[in-house]
């Protein structure tokens, strides 16, 4: 499989239906006090890049990363479209945002996920890239659902 990144895409209408998708599993698997993901609408804040991955035109996946200032970048709403799953996705995106955030010059990222087992591949992955816990950071309450990582750059 060969899995190209590109950046922007938000409007499209593949991306719209996984995004939507996301949000929806979201909502499902969380309790509402736990809840951050953001609706689609958000991605195209100033201060978001999204990440799409795709193998020639099919969408494979879907990843953000938000601008926090001084302190570095936020990882938002990482998504494999379900027919590309166990396939390198996940690591695909995480790798294009890592380097995005290092060529910004960023001190570290940081990224708020659940902790139940709907969440155990994504921990999973960021494990396996560095990642490791943290206390919350930003507007992020603390709470038993919610996990907090930080990867130094």
């Amino acid at each position: 499989m060969s899995i190209t990144i590109h950046q922007g895409e938000l409007s499209q209408p593949d991306v719209q239906k996984l995004l939507a998708l996301h949000v929806a599993a979201m909502h499902a698997h969380s309790p509402p006090e736990a809840c951050h993901v953001l609706p689609g609408s958000a991605f195209a804040h100033p201060s978001i890049t999204f990440f799409t991955a795709r193998e020639d035109a099919r969408l494979l996946g879907i990843g953000a990363l938000k601008a926090l200032g001084p302190e570095g970048g936020e990882i938002k709403s990482m998504r494999t479209a379900p027919t590309a799953l166990k396939r390198g996705v996940g690591q695909a995106l995480l790798e294009a945002i890592i380097a995005e955030a290092r060529n910004r010059g960023y001190p570290a990222l940081w990224l708020e996920t659940g902790t139940g087992e709907d969440f155990a591949a994504a921990t999973a992955l960021y494990d396996r890239n560095g990642f490791s816990a943290c206390g919350s950071f930003g507007d992020y309450p603390d709470s038993p659902f919610t996990c907090f990582l930080r990867l130094p750059l």
